[in-house]
Parts: structure tokens; C-alpha cells; sequence
């Protein structure tokens, strides 16, 4: 099974910039990051990449604002996130071993908080 570690979240302004940082033991057809607004939310998608021609997906949401990457080197996955709002706030996931965006993951991180205050 993937092991995968989070780090990155913390607190920001509105308007301010956080980066995610999601290593792993190997990468998978898809691996991206989700998040949970509130306990009890449906947990959604916000960014992925797959490994077959590298191709990446955002949400509609966050397009723009945020952007995935990876460090094969480093075995790291990546999301740097500018332009930050309140309704950003979240329990953010990593995920591997995942169809696709939808959610459907073999493999979750243990999640990172990110809060931005107004």
C-alpha cells in the first residue's frame, strides 16, 4: 500500500499563499488533493494529477488560484495555493491509488488543516 505524509497547512490572511506538501512511496495512475470544509462535508475534489502524460485536473473552484505539481526526485506531491479566502478553510487530503477526481481513492493521508481568517 502507498504511505503517504502530509505537511504544509497552517493559518493565513485572506489573499495569502500556503503550500502542501504530500510525500510518497510511489506514485499511482491518479493522485491528488481533496478537502473537507466541515465534519460531515462531502469531502471534494480540488486538484490531481495523472500519471500518464501528466496531465492535471482543478476544480472549477480553485482554478487559477491553486497549482499541483511533484518531484519525482523528492517522491513529493505538491500544491501551492495563492489567493487564499475564507472559503478555502478545510481539511485538505492528500490521496493515491485514486480513479479519479471523483473521490474514489485506495489510500488517504491523514489530512492538514488550513484556515484563512478575513
Amino acid at each position: 500500500q502507498v504511505q503517504l505524509e502530509e505537511s504544509g497547512g497552517g493559518s493565513v490572511q485572506n489573499g495569502g499563499s500556503l503550500r502542501l506538501s504530500c510525500t510518497y512511496s510511489r506514485r499511482t495512475y491518479y493522485m491528488g488533493w481533496f478537502r473537507r470544509r466541515a465534519p460531515g462535508a462531502e469531502r471534494e475534489g480540488v486538484a490531481g494529477v495523472y500519471n500518464t502524460g501528466s496531465r492535471d485536473w482543478y476544480a472549477d473552484s480553485v482554478q487559477g488560484r491553486l497549482t499541483i505539481s511533484h518531484d519525482n526526485a523528492k517522491n513529493t506531491l505538491y500544491l501551492q495555493m495563492n489567493d487564499l479566502s475564507p472559503e478555502d478553510t478545510a481539511m485538505y487530503y492528500c490521496a493515491a491509488d485514486c480513479l479519479g477526481p471523483d473521490g474514489v481513492c485506495g489510500t488517504w493521508g491523514q489530512g492538514t488543516q488550513v484556515t484563512v481568517s478575513s
